[in-house]
């Protein structure tokens, strides 16, 4: 990563679990990865991979039955004052967290517009009620911030829709609403889990304009979440892949997307949809992920790994570094390990990624 920029968030060897009525299950095992401001990084992988239970963790809402085993999330940002102000999230006490990050230095876009708005209450005072209880910002100014709020994210007649309920707007408006609530007290990161899922693709695709062209502006350091690699080469500067509670590849996404090396990096890139393929069949990953009730022994992804080798039963796999930037964990990678390489399909697949990439920055 870039090392002039400031470090704003840190996530060091995090490992959560929850008590549930079957037993213990092991959500998180041993997360780590960074945030400088004004990039963003993207954690993707299939549902139950633990990218959510992750970014939950750095706002400080887990559920009660979470059980944080190890880790920090330190969390750096600057007062009114202009005073620097290092935190662990994980060590501040709830009440704490609800006054001084929740909102107001870290604010979060959910999957589903419709379940984060209150039905009850109009649009205009769901965007107000953030700048009023935090900064304690009059009424009147709170309103005129809110109109240039609606504008910023690109919702006319912003006067008429501040009088609007939620089950009268569309999805997409809906969801620009809730971008505008998380931007009200100008926070320092903005978590994005799933934000365009709920959506039809052409609203998506506005959507992620949206998303860029605030981060630009205000210089925001973005953590995306998506089990779709397409939605991430738009937005991301780094990914890190996520498989059973571990992060098992992460580096640039030129890097992910032109030269994979984790067996599941594979399998993902392999499933996106392609209007090129000559598939006429969508490649699915076999196998199902793990069940943590229950200890992992060796790599996660050996049983649906068909490149496994024997090591992978007995042994997890370490971080083998690939480049500054880029780090997978797959014993592929050891210099022991027979020369696997990537399915030629999508091999090919790739070839045509890069050239269409060089075609795009040529224009």
């Amino acid at each position: 990563m870039n090392d002039t920029k400031e470090t704003v968030l840190k996530v060091q060897d995090l490992s959560i679990s929850f008590k549930t009525a079957a037993g213990i299950v092991n959500a998180i095992r041993g997360v780590n990865f960074e945030l400088k401001r004004g990039e963003t990084v993207a954690i993707v992988g299939e549902s139950g991979s633990g990218k959510s239970v992750t970014t939950k963790a750095v706002m400080g809402i887990l559920a009660k039955n979470a059980v944080v085993n190890s880790g920090s999330i330190d969390f750096t940002y600057y007062r009114d004052d202009g005073a620097k102000v290092d935190c662990d999230i994980l060590k501040m006490k709830v009440p704490d967290v609800r006054r001084h990050i929740n909102g107001k230095r870290i604010a979060m876009v959910f999957q589903d517009p419709m379940t984060s708005l209150d039905p009850t209450m109009n649009i205009g005072r769901q965007i107000m009620e953030g700048m009023m209880w935090h900064y304690h910002t009059p009424r009147e100014e709170a309103y005129k911030r809110s109109l240039r709020l609606l504008e910023e994210v690109g919702i006319g007649d912003a006067e008429k829709r501040m009088k609007n309920y939620p089950h009268q707007l569309s999805g997409g408006m809906r969801q620009r609403i809730v971008i505008a609530i998380a931007l009200a007290c100008n926070p320092d990161l903005l978590i994005c889990d799933e934000p365009t899922t709920a959506l039809d693709v052409t609203i998506q695709a506005r959507i992620l304009d949206l998303i860029k062209k605030i981060q630009k502006e205000r210089n925001l350091s973005v953590v995306f979440i998506t089990h779709n690699l397409g939605v991430v080469a738009k937005v991301a500067d780094y990914i890190n892949v996520m498989y059973a509670g571990k992060i098992v590849e992460r580096g640039t996404a030129d890097e992910l997307f032109f030269d994979p090396r984790h067996p599941y990096t594979w399998g993902l890139l392999s499933a996106m949809p392609d209007l090129e393929t000559s598939d006429d069949r969508l490649y699915t990953i076999p196998g199902s992920p793990p069940n943590l009730l229950h200890a992992v022994k060796g790599d996660a992804f050996a049983p649906r790994n068909i490149y496994a080798l024997n090591i992978d039963d007995r042994l997890e796999p370490p971080v083998f570094k690939i480049t500054d930037t880029h780090y997978a964990s797959t014993w592929l990678l050891d210099p022991r390990a027979p020369n696997v390489e990537m399915p030629a399909e999508l091999k090919s697949r790739i070839a045509a990624m890069k050239k269409e990439a060089e075609k795009y920055a040529a224009e």
